[in-house]
């Protein structure tokens, strides 16, 4: 059949209008999908369309639920074309001139059991799935995952609420399942610059036989996800069958999970959270243990890094996202133990996906300069994981970790399961750097985590994998006037400069009291 004989019998379909020719724009709107038509196009008139509508548009090879912006002047649009977002057309997939058509999109049950939520009901495990379902369709905008958020949000989920949505998190993605009874898995709350403990805990545990198969995340609004930073060593976006060849060959992996889809709601749900400043212990929970579950893990160890400008701040906050984590692992068959941390200052040197490979690197390697609070914090990290895959406790676990990095095991292990993943490489460098330098003679006595953390961003970090942050000095360091604090790596010169004038306007990122 012809495009325009098939064009014809598809414009014939039940409440689908006549079609228009796809254009791509080339325009990133990230997960959601956008749509543009002119205001004169008949499709607007014909069927009432308003900017900021949710439109489903129909192609030859499925459909989509886009939010549409109407173009009032200028010829960016012919009067038959329809612009598309990056993300609408990869999800499209137009063919060349291929004629999209559009209708009001049926109304999503998800809508009414958020709105019940919103008055104050429980949701159903049911309703949930119905809900994360929606979400991974792209049936809900950005707004309305907003409502299901904050009608989530400051404690108003019950427990029996988050185990729903972490099942339901977990049953719209892929699952990787594994023939030993065990598997081990570590995860970082986050909220602390640095803190790259995921690639040396790797090789430890895998080293000793534990099975390991390490899903990590990019960074969403960190200077880096360990997936960013293994990215700038390694391949990460392995697809199913390759994280299965490399466990099966060294027993464990480090890959990006977003490459495979395990529990693709969290990244949808995480990117408007951010967007609202929202911290909901129970859709993290989910989060987290959805991931986890979804990765085949038997046994996981949360590390939870506690301070003034990390993301859990308090004694009391943490125990209680720990014991929240704990009642969900239970209900879901995970076996889980939390580690409360020091989250008041950076853990390493580097800030930034290459900063904190060079730092991983020289602790592997057992270099005399290696940052001594990485090695420390990766060690306690991989005797917790020691403990859980039950082969040693208390001191003992610590010193199998101390001796598997010191003899070299660990490095050997970390370069097998770089080669499966498709080679090791060397870091990079940023070409541009500026230092900073202390202006009085003192001791370092605090950091403000998030205000380095932003520095590090605005270099570039991650999206420039060189960019970011280098810190010379720790808490407790006593510093001459003119020794240097941190420096500034930049890709450019304009992203150098825009992180410089970020830290001429906050002079205490890291505070020097003087002494006495």
């Amino acid at each position: 059949m012809s495009a325009t004989g098939e064009a014809s019998d598809m414009s014939r379909e039940k409440g689908v209008s006549p079609g228009l020719k796809a254009r791509r724009l080339g325009i990133d709107t990230h997960h959601e999908p956008v749509v543009v038509l002119r205001a004169d196009a008949p499709v607007c008139r014909a069927e009432g369309f308003e900017a900021h509508a949710r439109i489903e548009v129909v192609g030859r090879h499925g459909s989509i639920i886009a939010t549409l912006n109407v173009l009032t002047t200028g010829e960016l649009l012919a009067v038959d074309e329809v612009g598309l977002s990056e993300s609408a057309w990869l999800r499209l997939k137009p063919e060349a001139g291929e004629c999209l058509r559009f209708r009001h999109p049926a109304p999503t049950e998800a809508m009414s059991h958020i709105r019940a939520k919103i008055d104050g009901g429980e949701l159903s495990e049911r309703q949930c799935d119905a809900i994360v379902r929606d979400v991974v369709a792209g049936r809900l905008s950005n707004v309305e995952i907003a409502a299901f958020l904050v009608a989530c949000a400051d404690g108003r989920m019950h427990a029996r609420e988050v185990t729903g949505l972490t099942r339901a998190m977990v049953n719209t993605g892929n699952r990787l399942s594994w023939p030993q009874q065990q598997v081990v898995d570590k995860h970082c709350i986050g909220g602390l610059p640095g803190n790259r403990t995921t690639p040396i805990v790797v090789p430890v545990a895998t080293a000793l036989g534990l099975v390991m198969p390490k899903t990590s995340s990019r960074a969403i609004t960190s200077p880096a996800g360990t997936a960013d930073t293994l990215e700038t060593l390694t391949r990460v976006d392995l697809s199913l069958e390759d994280i299965r060849r490399v466990v099966e060959a060294e027993g464990g992996c480090m890959v990006w999970g977003g490459a495979v889809s395990l529990s693709p709601a969290d990244d949808l749900l995480i990117r408007v959270e951010r967007m609202l400043d929202l911290d909901s212990e129970g859709q993290l929970v989910a989060s987290v243990l959805s991931k986890k579950a979804a990765a085949g893990s038997t046994h996981v160890l949360i590390d939870i890094p506690v301070g003034p400008t990390a993301k859990v701040r308090s004694q009391a906050e943490a125990e209680s996202l720990l014991a929240s984590l704990q009642a969900t692992a239970t209900d879901i068959g995970l076996t889980l133990r939390g580690l409360l941390s020091d989250g008041s200052q950076p853990i390493g040197r580097g800030i930034g996906p290459a900063l904190e490979a060079h730092d991983v690197l020289a602790v592997l390697e057992n270099r005399p300069d290696a940052p001594a609070d990485l090695r420390r914090k990766a060690l306690e990290v991989a005797a917790g994981v020691i403990e859980l895959g039950g082969l040693a406790q208390g001191a003992d676990a610590l010193a199998m970790a101390e001796r598997t990095l010191s003899d070299g095991l660990a490095w050997r292990k970390f370069q097998a399961i770089c080669e499966a993943q498709g080679g090791l490489r060397e870091p990079g460098r940023a070409p541009f750097t500026r230092v900073i330098p202390a202006l009085h003679a003192g001791t370092v006595s605090r950091i403000d985590n998030r205000l380095l953390a932003q520095v590090a961003r605005l270099a570039g970090a991650p999206q420039a994998g060189t960019a970011g942050v280098y810190l010379e000095a720790h808490v407790g360091v006593a510093v001459e006037r003119g020794q240097p604090l941190f420096t500034v790596h930049a890709e450019s010169r304009g992203e150098l400069e825009y992180a410089m004038d970020f830290v001429d306007r906050h002079p205490s990122i890291v505070h020097v009291e003087v002494r006495a």
